[in-house]
């Protein structure tokens, strides 16, 4: 009986393996060189000029449907090194772009690290009167062509810090979002940075066959390979405008913040940060030059302070230790405190306090910001509990229930708590059990540890306007002609703090006082034909004057604006921050200004920061 012997026949699985190898490789060579173009494509790139179509960015307007920000078109000057030619003409070269010899040969070495063959970016941002000159003569040189996009066009100059700008792509970005390239802009701040990815639109690519010297020949392929981009979605945005440009004029020469909601909504009507910067700087040749010098610049116009700068809330913050204090039933309405130029501890503690008639209610001590009363009113609320830190934990309980120290999941990109301490705090910074309402009585006035930002400090207005409730403060309104709902982050749930509604009426009554009152600290933001409810804060500044702070809303029926105005070293809350912001309710309300003198007055008034 024979036997097949595998060993000895394997030579004929080896030729037959050999033969379908071949097999394949002749298909696959059949598929690309016969049926596939694209590889056609690829081979002839030498001749072929990818363009791409950027799409314009979405347009963004106010709530009153005001054009804010657009597009113009413009041309970034590409460079392929490989197509350069050894004899360029450089002095004519460098006279078309207005750039020295050193210059061009720094872009050269740059394009030239990049890729000897990918076309990269030699100038950027030219627009349309500069593309004119340089158009006619682009086609003597080989290797250079134009690339079309668009760039943003604003019609305000106002409103920077809220716009923020778009940048070419850093290397960081592009591990994070592979469907970019190189070459592109995306939003590195504001809402170019929030909404980047409904503003962006959709790239798309045409391709021409060129000569080597680089003039149009006509469409690659009849335009069968070509794609058209898509024009970015459009937005609307809370921002009133007129307001915004308003409460820009009036913060000229000033360091601080102001910011305005519409109470029932949670809708951002202005967001200041001072000293702000014209948007428009960031577009064009120039954009470089322009941010560094932003950058440098002492007075921080970069830094966005409405959202981002943490600031002691001063004696704003007495409001929450009232309404704390109703709350837990340690005052009423008509509850007395004395105060003796300020509230006494054992003659080894004093808190001062500004001259006025003593003891007061809590209407009255609303209206004239005693120092004494919500030092007692405070001791009294950590002291019902059997110990300070169950006491501190309380307090700070009902705290945040006001939408401090937490972040708001809002359309922000940056989000900042603030600080509220518990007993954590203070057992790290003491010891535990070596501390009591005493040792941080000054949260009764708003110092010590505690930090706002002038964001949650709007909110606080706004939560004693809705009388105990708010919504998530937000700056859109409205995206355009798209299926998504800006409601998915929650801007219409209601957050309750947790005082009940009825301990509401005497603290607003209290701040109606301070403004209408004749011993109020807020009187001189008093307006005719409009209640405004309001509270003064003076921030003490180890670095100088100390800050001028104003929290308010208006009208008292059915408030339509709530409002913060912080101003570093401004001085009393009386005297900068309280008429800065009854002018700007005025300006929101009534779209003019009656009291001009004041206006002008504020507008001139100028702070010197040089102590700090």
């Amino acid at each position: 009986m024979k036997y097949y012997d595998f060993y000895s026949h394997r030579i004929y699985a080896i030729i037959g393996l050999i033969c379908l190898c071949f097999l394949f490789i002749l298909i696959k060579l059949f598929f690309i060189q016969i049926l596939d173009k694209s590889y056609k494509l690829s081979a002839e790139n030498n001749i072929i000029r990818k363009i791409v179509d950027y799409p314009e960015r979405g347009w963004v307007y106010d709530r009153n449907n005001k054009l804010l920000v657009s597009n113009a078109r413009a041309h970034d000057i590409m460079i392929t090194p490989y197509q350069l030619e050894s004899n360029i003409d450089t002095a004519l070269l460098c006279n078309i772009f207005n750039i020295s010899n050193l210059e061009l040969e720094k872009k050269i070495k740059k394009a030239q690290r990049y890729s000897h063959y990918k076309p990269s970016i030699f100038i950027q941002n030219i627009n349309k009167v500069q593309f004119a000159n340089i158009q006619e003569k682009l086609h003597l040189f080989k290797g250079f062509y134009a690339q079309p996009k668009y760039v943003r066009e604003y019609l305000q100059k106002a409103g920077g810090n809220i716009f923020g700008y778009i940048g070419q792509i850093n290397s960081r970005q592009l591990k994070n979002k592979p469907e970019y390239d190189h070459e592109d802009l995306i939003g590195i701040t504001g809402i170019e940075r929030i909404y980047e990815d409904i503003l962006k639109g959709e790239k798309g690519v045409e391709r021409k066959i060129v000569d080597v010297f680089g003039k149009y020949q006509g469409k690659f392929e009849d335009g069968r390979y070509d794609t058209l981009s898509k024009a970015g979605t459009d937005i609307t945005l809370t921002i009133d405008i007129e307001l915004q440009k308003y409460a820009e004029k009036i913060m000229s020469n000033k360091r601080g913040s102001i910011v305005a909601i519409e109470p029932k909504s949670g809708e951002i009507l202005c967001l200041v940060s001072s000293p702000t910067y014209d948007p428009s700087l960031f577009i064009g040749q120039h954009r470089a030059t322009n941010f560094r010098k932003l950058y440098i610049d002492p007075d921080k116009p970069l830094y966005d302070r409405a959202i981002t700068a943490s600031y002691p809330p001063g004696s704003i913050f007495k409001l929450i230790n009232a309404l704390i204090g109703l709350e837990e039933e340690v005052i009423t309405t008509g509850t007395l405190f004395q105060c003796n130029k300020g509230w006494n501890y054992k003659s080894i503690l004093n808190i001062g306090c500004h001259k006025h008639k003593s003891p007061l209610n809590l209407r009255q001590s609303i209206a004239q910001s005693c120092n004494a009363y919500f030092c007692s009113t405070f001791s009294n609320i950590i002291n019902k509990e059997s110990t300070p830190s169950k006491g501190l934990n309380k307090w700070a309980k009902h705290v945040e229930s006001f939408g401090l120290n937490k972040i708001f999941e809002n359309d922000f990109y940056i989000k900042k708590h603030g600080f509220i301490p518990t007993d954590a705090y203070y057992n790290k910074l003491y010891g535990s059990k070596r501390w009591g309402a005493s040792t941080c009585i000054s949260l009764g006035i708003g110092q010590d540890a505690i930090l706002m930002t002038p964001l949650q400090m709007t909110n606080l207005a706004a939560i004693i306007a809705n009388r105990g409730y708010y919504k998530t403060p937000h700056i859109i309104k409205q995206i355009h002609d798209s299926i998504m709902d800006i409601n998915y982050l929650d801007f219409n749930k209601k957050y309750y703090c947790s005082v009940d509604s009825k301990y509401f009426s005497p603290v607003i009554y209290g701040m109606q006082t301070a403004i209408d009152g004749k011993f109020g600290t807020a009187k001189s933001g008093k307006l005719n034909d409009v209640i405004i409810c309001g509270k003064t804060g003076t921030a003490q500044n180890p670095h100088g004057e100390d800050h001028s702070i104003f929290i308010a809303f208006a009208p008292k029926i059915n408030p339509v604006i709530a409002i913060a105005i912080y101003v570093e070293n401004g001085g009393w809350g009386s005297e900068t921050a309280v008429p800065i912001g009854s002018l700007c309710i005025e300006q929101y309300i009534n779209k003019k200004i009656s009291r001009i003198n004041l206006e002008s007055q504020m507008i001139e008034k100028k702070i010197n920061y040089f102590n700090e």
